[in-house]
């Protein structure tokens, strides 16, 4: 029961403060209007609203209903994935709660505004820039501790898996 409400409370938390970012930049920021707020970070570090129809990166901008059929589907995917999970993947629950928190988050804008609202903007001049939003980034957390978790689970049971054939 407590990695359900663990869960819960960071699906929650996740998906209501990318919802309330995005809410502050659209009444502070025209679209394609940037600010630095850290002056130091200038160039590689502003917000700048922008809107994505697409996948992450702008890739495919006319597939937005597609990807709230896919964000469904992760979404029924990780629960089953929670349901399933050991007891000792204690991140699990945070992790899962941030993926589907970010998912959710997305999600909210696609069914609200036809396009998912971007505004933290990184940026290697002449390199790489990338307008991404706060749910993006629970995605991707949650995502590599529910990898580094599984590897380092893993990792563990090999090394005792080892050691209990070595005493034998």
């Amino acid at each position: 029961m407590r990695k359900w409400i663990i869960l819960a409370s960071t699906l929650a938390l996740s998906a209501a403060v990318d919802q309330a970012s995005k809410r502050w930049i659209a009444a502070q920021l025209d679209l394609y209007e940037s600010v630095t707020p850290i002056p130091q970070l200038a160039p590689f570090f502003q917000f700048t609203r922008s809107s994505n129809s697409g996948a992450a990166f702008g890739i495919l901008p006319m597939a937005g209903d597609a990807f709230l059929l896919i964000a469904g589907l992760i979404i029924a995917g990780l629960l089953w994935y929670m349901r399933e999970t050991p007891a000792e993947a204690r991140m699990a629950p945070f992790a899962i709660g941030l993926v589907i928190g970010g998912a959710v988050g997305n999600a909210l804008d696609r069914l609200q505004f036809g396009h998912v609202i971007d505004f933290i903007h990184y940026q290697i001049p002449g390199v790489i820039s990338n307008v991404s939003n706060l749910a993006d980034h629970a995605i991707v957390f949650g995502a590599f501790v529910i990898i580094a978790e599984s590897v380092w689970r893993d990792y563990r049971e090999r090394r005792l898996a080892a050691r209990a054939k070595s005493s034998q």
